[in-house]
């Protein structure tokens, strides 16, 4: 099932050095990368060769509402078919994905100088990614269609380890008139960006916080990495919205939104939407308790407090999800919970005409600030 995955280097010293995201990994023959579905064997003249096990099969395949990713701005009120495999190149201590993004196995022979032709338990990873739905980009299409989506996400775990399959099936979807939308933790390396950049029309970013050690604790990985990449995806155009998993004790101080907001203010500017969402427990974070109520609209008040237009508290149920216009207040979407009224289908507010920031029907207006 594994084929030869795109975006990779061989080294002169046997190893070959994966470019997709930004860990760089350096594998000899044996070895897996830190996504634990990319590993390196030997190719038939003996040298080593990177390999994916998932460009055809996703492990989660469902339509859902665009909202759910969450995307707000991006055709409110419209499905989008989403699917992702398994596989990712974070570790978080709160995945609530974890069961196809980091499955036990993949715990397992990692960086061990194995120097065989190719990974010992691989046998047991292809059976493992075998169990996900078989898709073509094409099929894909065909079932967005039939199930009456405005687009396609690749989202659940992280597009970055299955580009081979994003990528074709973004492409396949543009051309078919789809929407393409990544939700991602935006670790990409910028070859990988610059491969995507005219694939995907929009992306929420986990933006876990502020803190450079956090990030290496509880995820495996570098916020500067994360905060030079929105900055390029915001360059690239895609419409870009942001989300922060709030978890008391890690990333819940004022201090730390209040960067949070800040950065998404002056560097992805402020109609940028800022999510956030609350944390129950699970994985290894299993005694935290979950976000309190108060402590969310908190964080978003510190968010309004920084100028952001758009800040929405999500994973529980009250008033501050609906869009509304930041010019006179008039709402243009109400949301209860999943069920979406647009008022102003094109994205006009119905009282004084400003064009709100984002991806529309009929219309894209990627900030404020034009009144009809």
């Amino acid at each position: 099932m594994s084929s030869q995955a795109l975006l990779w280097r061989a080294l002169p010293d046997k190893h070959a050095q994966c470019l997709l995201c930004r860990h760089f990994c350096r594998l000899r023959t044996g070895e897996w990368g830190i996504c634990g579905v990319r590993g390196c064997k030997a190719a038939k003249d003996g040298h080593p060769e990177i390999f994916t096990l998932v460009d055809r099969r996703a492990a989660a395949l469902h339509a859902d509402p665009i909202e759910k990713k969450p995307l707000y701005h991006y055709l409110p009120g419209s499905l989008t078919l989403s699917l992702g495999t398994f596989g990712c190149n974070f570790d978080c201590a709160w995945c609530q994905n974890c069961e196809i993004s980091r499955p036990p196995i993949f715990a397992q022979h990692q960086f061990q100088p194995a120097d065989l032709p190719f990974p010992a338990d691989l046998e047991q990873r292809t059976a493992l990614c075998r169990r996900g739905t078989e898709i073509s980009p094409d099929g894909l299409v065909r079932t967005a269609r039939e199930l009456g989506c405005s687009s396609i996400a690749f989202t659940y775990t992280e597009p970055t380890v299955f580009f081979e399959l994003a990528r074709s099936c973004a492409e396949q979807a543009g051309a078919a008139g789809l929407g393409r939308v990544m939700v991602s933790n935006g670790y990409q390396s910028p070859a990988c960006l610059e491969a995507l950049a005219p694939f995907i029309d929009a992306a929420n970013i986990d933006l876990k916080g502020f803190s450079e050690d956090r990030y290496r604790r509880f995820c495996g990985a570098r916020l500067a990495g994360v905060l030079d990449n929105l900055v390029r995806m915001r360059r690239i155009g895609w419409w870009l919205e942001i989300t922060t998993l709030l978890i008391p004790g890690v990333n819940d101080s004022s201090e730390e939104c209040s960067r949070v907001a800040g950065f998404i203010h002056d560097r992805l500017g402020a109609d940028t939407p800022w999510h956030i969402s609350a944390f129950f427990p699970s994985r290894f974070m299993s005694g935290t308790p979950s976000t309190p109520q108060e402590l969310l609209e908190h964080a978003r008040e510190i968010g309004i407090r920084a100028g952001l237009h758009h800040v929405y508290v999500g994973n529980v149920k009250n008033g501050g999800n609906h869009t509304s216009c930041p010019a006179c207040g008039e709402t243009a979407v109400r949301r209860e919970g999943f069920r979406v009224s647009v008022l102003s289908p094109k994205g006009i507010c119905p009282r004084c005409g400003l064009r709100l920031s984002g991806i529309w029907q009929g219309h894209s207006a990627r900030s404020n600030g034009e009144t009809l």
